[in-house]
Order: C-alpha cells, then structure tokens, then sequence
C-alpha cells in the first residue's frame, strides 16, 4: 500500500536577519512579549518559547530584560 501524501501548499513567513528570543518557558515568552518597551522590537514567535525579533533592536531588547531582572545570556 502507498502511503504518499497529496502535494499540499503550506503557509511560510520568511524573516531574514532576525534575532532570536529563546526563552526557558511558554510563560517568559509570554512576559517577555508582553513588555511595552519590547512592543515595536518584537516581530512574532517562532513557537511557544522562541521570540523573532528585530536585529537592530536586540542591545536594547537586552537591556530590557536586564532591567526586568530576566537575566537575558547573549549568544552569538
């Protein structure tokens, strides 16, 4: 029996030089996203713990969560 699915059209975003937001939870994504100050920084979620967010924003985006004692660690 052949198991093949149907060629189906998923729908795609595609964000180009983003930073990410990877978060220990659905919870401090949730907090993080909710921020007023992250408001125009943040441009969606890549899933229920990881934040896309604009690259030209991301030292302020960590100083941010500094100041909300998020304890951001920076990785390139």
């Amino acid at each position: 029996m052949d198991h093949q699915t149907p060629n189906r059209r998923i729908p795609v975003k595609i964000h180009r030089n983003v930073s990410l937001i990877r978060c220990a939870d659905a919870a401090t994504a949730l907090e993080v996203s909710s921020l007023k100050s992250m408001g125009d920084s943040i441009l969606g979620r890549l899933d229920e713990r990881t934040l896309l967010v604009r690259p030209e924003a991301a030292k302020s985006v960590v100083e941010e969560l500094r100041k909300a004692d998020l304890h951001p660690r920076v990785m390139s």
